[in-house]
């Protein structure tokens, strides 16, 4: 769990110096934070799988809007985010800007258990100052050496319009139990025009070519991998499903629990995905109705609720810059739906799935057959 000691009362403090990360949060900052958590805490509970040391391990991935740009975010804010990721053992996450001051914060939030990688920006226009991050809970959790950007090559892109993704995709290897594997975070071009998808479906070609290449000689260190990200698909077969089965066609699967959930927080498309390969020893969990058990999680359930604008009205009131008449209730609802509660938290959900990590049994009782 996330370290609390900013949200204890005064008295707390005057006996012990604890170690603040919001100094200036004050009692009413304090009591609504933890109003809220207690709630956020119970749904994260019933709503995702329990952690097994030595069985299971917790991967998500999370678009964390303008994660370091904005300026938006409340102090209680930061600690929805740190109280969700803490509920996972590796965490993806996109649009990591180029200052780190969030992605900061929550790590002093989730305290001396957990540490981060992360890669460089992607400059220019394109790029839009983001890079990605993996952050994880260094108990259950090792990264074996593997880390960098996947770049293409002029061979590859001989015939092709396009040199280089938009945002360049992230390879970090890890291990954890018996397992090894490695996860690729991207965050593909957006749009759905007509032109768009076109991008979109060429920069997945060119990435699973590559993928392919490099795992054919052995220059990937792992064949268990992990697509993961904002992959801004559209549900469509004059859209993004031609690519979503180029994605398959390439040997991946997509967890069965989360096939046409909706990820972004105006819940219309499915734009956040896992896609894995899969052997004997590289398993995932099932929930109880016998599926790939994985999950999108909506934290407005828990905080930022609709029909809580009137709490954040003096906030909204001082961060607003438009024209709109806040004093009007209608207005204010609408702004703290969109954009408001977004930029707190984010504009799309977490994603997350159970991957299996001790396959002990069935290789014991394989090499029993074997004797």
């Amino acid at each position: 769990m996330p370290v609390y000691n900013n949200l204890r009362p005064a008295a707390d403090m005057a006996e012990k110096d604890f170690e603040l990360v919001f100094p200036k949060m004050s009692d009413t900052e304090k009591k609504r934070t933890v109003q809220h958590l207690l709630p956020l805490c119970e749904g994260l509970r019933n709503e995702i799988s329990v952690k097994q040391a030595d069985n299971n391990l917790l991967v998500a991935s999370w678009n964390i809007k303008e994660f370091g740009h904005t300026t938006q975010r409340l102090y209680e804010s930061y600690f929805y985010i740190a109280e969700i990721m803490a509920r996972f053992d590796l965490i993806a996450v996109q649009e990591v800007k180029s200052t780190l001051k969030d992605l900061y914060i929550v790590m002093r939030l989730l305290g001396p258990d957990w540490g981060f990688q992360i890669n460089d920006i992607t400059e220019g226009k394109d790029g839009n100052s983001e890079r990605s991050a993996y952050i994880y809970n260094k108990k259950r959790v090792e990264l074996p050496g593997l880390s960098g950007e996947i770049q293409l090559w002029d061979e590859l892109t001989q015939n092709s319009t396009i040199k280089q993704l938009k945002r360049t995709p992230y390879i970090t290897g890890f291990r954890a139990g018996w397992k090894t594997f490695a996860m690729i975070c991207l965050h593909l071009h957006p749009g759905e025009d007509p032109d768009d998808i076109k991008y979109r479906r060429e920069e997945v070609t060119l990435l699973l070519e590559a993928i392919k290449e490099k795992v054919e000689t052995k220059h990937m260190w792992n064949e268990n991998l992990i697509l993961c990200g904002d992959f801004n698909l559209y549900t469509g077969d004059t859209k993004d499903n031609p690519t979503i089965q180029a994605i398959k066609d390439a040997g991946y699967k997509e967890i069965e629990s989360l096939v046409g959930k909706d990820t972004n927080a105006s819940q219309t498309e499915a734009y956040d995905r896992f896609f894995l390969t899969q052997n004997e020893y590289f398993t995932l969990g099932f929930n109880a109705a016998g599926q790939e058990n994985g999950g999108v999680f909506n934290p407005f359930n828990y905080v930022f609720q609709d029909g809580e604008h009137t709490t954040y009205k003096q906030f909204m009131v001082e961060q607003y810059t438009g024209d709109k008449d806040m004093n009007d209730p209608v207005n204010l609802e609408k702004y703290y739906k969109h954009p408001w509660r977004k930029n707190q938290l984010s504009d799309h959900f977490p994603i997350w799935f159970e991957l299996i990590i001790d396959s002990s049994d069935k290789f014991l009782t394989e090499k029993l057959g074997e004797l």
